[in-house]
């Protein structure tokens, strides 16, 4: 009778399987791999190998706390020649003496998360157990059985494997990028994911079924938008938008991801403070990358706050045209979500692809504050039926705006308003390129197309179908030119009059500072002119002058003041809006690389800046990170005042670890200048 088969070690061949399943920063002590898609392992038998005629091997593979067969989260399953699509399977590759080289395939639709893969060894009457492995299953955009399978390489690499990118912040009219350190395969970032998915309300009431529900992306898309924010349970972000955030970090301060996931396992799952838009989703998009979905930041600017659901936005006014902010629903200069790819077998054909997630908490959604995932195209057909939460991301792109003015008697009258429309210039990092994408034709037809008219009729947006009235009299926000922190600049009210009749106005301007959801901070320059007259067929220009000493010291941190014209005219009562967000461009961070970039060689990135105002800047801090250059957030502060046009500069240490493109991401802080981003793109040599 042959003797017992024992094994002595089992060889994760990670640095094969990491290649392979495109998870080599992933595979340094670990093995994860990507579902659907074969992995190697290799077993090493004590004292004789394995015989086929007498030996028995039986694998299991389980997931979860309570793993079962009928969830799809526990798979038994023979060693075998015959390799079943879709299904647990285990065959030999190769064999030499007491070496056995095994070949294991994954169910493309298996649940993801953390494995326990077990060895049952019999010989005739004999048998023992071993663990060969605890290894970690992803998403596989690679696959194309895989629900989130892209078929473009550049794609995967872009929306999978790239760890930096741009987020788009600003006004419609002067679009800014901020850099972003993703940083999905750095240090602890997959433990951090997986934690998330263990600590969500629907892993705590049934972990069973949660764990099995993890086969689908529709469903972790779900739970990660419910996770990144904290308003229901652990979750990771504290939201705020008051501009006190003393008792944390101010969301503008943030540059990646990877600080606040590790802040907030550190922590205990305790919130981490504080996150706007952009920050949640920047860190939901560093999750689903890392969880394998292909997922992209977006930003749509002047996006709409439909709190009734009637896809209309009500400015209401007094008579002088200052905002009524209790009465008033809000318009976001911009706001930020995720697109997530994946295919939609729940709803009908044609909804599969690009999938809006939104982590912000805004709106309950099934009881607790998340958002989607929506497909994209049923926003594009105005079809609000489908899930999740279509008819609220409907109205963010295409909301209509109303402007009352109410006078001291109490009456209400409409003014026309052609400044302010909602969903402009969606944006999102370009493919293998650093440049900005417009994917606003994704979530809209062509303004004024019969497609546009279809796709309203089937949201039953009347507002959007209905006639809008003209004055004859139309009046725009124009600047001169870009302005930049610091400087005093002119905006002007162009107010165009195509009637035959002299027209006798009022004309009130005002500058305001404005946070990036549409709060109004003091006002920083006004202009009243009692008698304006409108010559026929005349186009007038006023200018508004805006000072730096008016605004410096009440400028958010969005860098934004809102300009906005009040056109009355008495003798028919009518009454014309006109709004421009401005933004104020941020100074330059320089980079200069000192060295040679080489893969585990000490190298010297010097930052500097110039202050650009006319007052010295105190409590300066550079902020510095990078996938694969840094270890950790560097924080350097500057002890001294920098003076007005003062050049301040410092140097950190990088240790350079992945070979190929990188990208240093820096903040720099101050009491005046609040938050300056920027970044320089490195290429590493190999050593």
């Amino acid at each position: 009778m042959a003797e017992e088969l024992i094994l002595q070690r089992c060889d994760l061949e990670l640095e094969t399987n990491g290649h392979d399943h495109h998870t080599a920063d992933l595979c340094q002590d670990r093995l994860v791999v990507r579902r659907g898609q074969p992995f190697r392992l290799t077993l090493h038998f004590e004292g004789r190998g394995y015989e086929a005629s007498v030996d028995r091997l039986t694998f299991s593979a389980v997931t979860g706390p309570a793993p079962s067969e009928e969830a799809g989260t526990k798979a038994r399953f023979p060693l075998s020649d015959a390799v079943e699509e879709g299904a647990w399977t285990a065959s030999v590759v190769d064999q030499q003496d007491c070496v056995l080289s095994l070949q294991f395939s994954t169910p493309a639709s298996a649940p993801i998360g953390l494995y326990r893969l077990s060895l049952e060894a019999s010989t005739g009457y004999q048998g023992s157990s071993f663990v060969l492995a605890h290894f970690t299953l992803l998403f596989n955009a690679w696959c194309p059985a895989d629900a989130v399978y892209l078929d473009s390489e550049e794609e995967r690499r872009e929306y999978v494997l790239t760890q930096q990118g741009f987020i788009y912040q600003g006004s419609a009219k002067f679009i800014n990028r901020i850099p972003w350190n993703f940083g999905q395969f750095e240090d602890e970032i997959l433990d951090i994911c997986l934690t998330l998915l263990d600590v969500n309300p629907k892993f705590l009431k049934n972990s069973s079924r949660d764990c099995s529900r993890r086969s689908s992306p529709v469903y972790v898309g779900r739970v990660v938008s419910v996770m990144v924010n904290c308003n229901d349970d652990n979750g990771v972000l504290q939201g705020r938008w008051d501009n006190n955030y003393t008792d944390g970090i101010s969301p503008m301060y943030w540059i990646g991801s990877v600080d606040i996931l590790r802040r907030w396992k550190k922590y205990s799952c305790q919130q981490v403070k504080y996150g706007q838009c952009w920050v949640f989703a920047a860190v939901a998009c560093t999750v689903l990358r890392c969880l394998g979905i292909p997922t992209r930041v977006v930003t749509n600017f002047n996006s709409a706050h439909d709190q009734n659901s009637n896809l209309l936005i009500e400015y209401f006014h007094d008579k002088d045209g200052v905002l009524q902010r209790d009465k008033s629903e809000m318009i976001w200069n911009f706001h930020c979500w995720v697109e997530s790819w994946m295919t939609r077998p729940d709803l009908q054909p044609g909804y599969e692809g690009w999938q809006a997630l939104d982590p912000t908490p805004q709106e309950k959604s099934e009881g607790t504050y998340c958002c989607g995932p929506v497909p994209v195209r049923a926003i594009k057909e105005g079809d609000l039926s489908t899930k999740y939460d279509a008819p609220f991301v409907f109205a963010e792109v295409n909301a209509d705006v109303v402007d009352w003015i109410q006078h001291e008697d109490g009456s209400m009258h409409k003014s026309v308003n052609r400044s302010q429309v909602v969903g402009l210039n969606i944006s999102t990092k370009s493919v293998g390129r650093d440049e900005r994408q417009d994917i606003t034709h994704n979530y809209k037809y062509p303004e004024g197309s019969q497609e546009e008219r279809d796709a309203f009729t089937r949201a039953n947006h009347l507002n959007k179908l209905a006639t809008k009235e003209e004055t004859g009299v139309a009046m725009r926000i124009r600047v001169a030119q870009s302005m930049s922190m610091g400087s005093d600049f002119e905006v002007f009210a162009y107010i165009n009059n195509d009637t035959a009749e002299e027209r006798t106005c009022r004309l009130v301007l005002c500058a305001r500072t404005v946070s990036y959801n549409g709060v109004l901070g003091p006002e920083c320059g006004t202009k009243d002119l009692l008698n304006l007259i409108l010559e026929p067929f005349s186009e007038n220009s006023i200018p508004l002058r805006i000072l730096y000493e008016k605004y410096g010291d009440c400028l958010t941190e969005s860098n934004l003041i809102k300009v906005q014209g009040l056109l009355i005219e008495p003798a028919t009562n009518s009454y014309v809006l006109a709004h421009r967000d401005i933004y104020l461009e941020n100074p330059e961070i320089k980079i200069r690389v000192l060295g040679e970039p080489k893969q585990n060689r000490k190298l010297v990135a010097e930052v500097s800046m110039q202050n650009p105002l006319s007052v010295p800047l105190i409590g300066c801090c550079f902020t510095v990170e990078g996938a694969g250059l840094t270890k950790e957030q560097l924080r350097v502060e500057i002890s001294d005042p920098v003076e007005a046009g003062e050049v301040v500069k410092v140097r950190v240490d990088l240790l350079p670890l992945h070979v190929g493109l990188n990208k240093l991401v820096v903040n720099f802080e101050s009491d005046k200048l609040k938050s300056v981003k920027g970044f320089r793109n490195i290429i590493i040599g190999p050593p």
